[in-house]
């Protein structure tokens, strides 16, 4: 890559620069992480220096990214629609940057099974916002209320269900690629509903 690339050129010397300043770095310390000198660096941010393949490599470690990171240019699909399964009622989006993961959106009626054996272990970890009214939160055998606005993160090895209190609800939840696998093969509910 050259200084004659424009665009590209450009923006990766400003992540680099703004990846710096994020972890709170002088030229000095990133220098220092990514063995090359001080002015080397301060000339790659400045434009004063070609970027060299090499180098981005050694920089993007340092950063803590990847090369595809660092050169990504934006797409034109930024906007997605969900797929709607209506027999779960729910929303399913991908998240495009991490194939693996997937963000649902479900509304629940049925409060979660009452018995333990109903509920499923499987690898893989769980993020999830109750939007609108009150979830009931099985793990194991601790019962956890998580009422609007708040949020509940757990690993899915842990038996779980979750389900409406009090009335419906709604949740937005984010799913690893475990979990989402697990929740696939077990009948394409969300976090552990009761059709989990």
């Amino acid at each position: 890559m050259t200084q004659d690339n424009g665009e590209l050129d450009s923006l990766v010397r400003k992540r680099i620069r703004a990846l710096r300043v994020a972890q709170g770095w002088s030229l000095e310390e990133l220098a220092t992480r990514a063995h090359v000198s001080q002015s080397t660096l301060s000339r790659i941010e400045n434009g004063q220096r070609r970027l060299a393949l090499d180098q981005l490599v050694t920089l993007a470690r340092a950063l803590d990214t990847t090369l595809d990171q660092l050169v990504e240019t934006a797409a034109d699909d930024v906007v997605t629609s969900p797929m709607i399964d209506g027999a779960h009622g729910l929303m399913r989006w991908m998240v495009k940057g991490n194939p693996g993961m997937s963000v649902v959106r479900q509304r629940m009626t049925a409060p979660p099974p009452d018995s333990p054996a109903r509920m499923r272990a499987h690898p893989g970890r769980e993020w999830l916002v109750v939007l609108s009214g009150t979830a009931t939160l099985m793990l194991g055998h601790r019962r956890y209320r998580v009422e609007t606005n708040q949020a509940a993160e757990f690993p899915t090895m842990l038996p779980h269900a979750i389900g409406a209190e009090g009335g419906p609800c709604e949740i937005l939840g984010i799913f690893d690629r475990d979990a989402r696998r697990g929740h696939q093969r077990d009948g394409g509910g969300t976090a552990g509903d009761s059709s989990d």
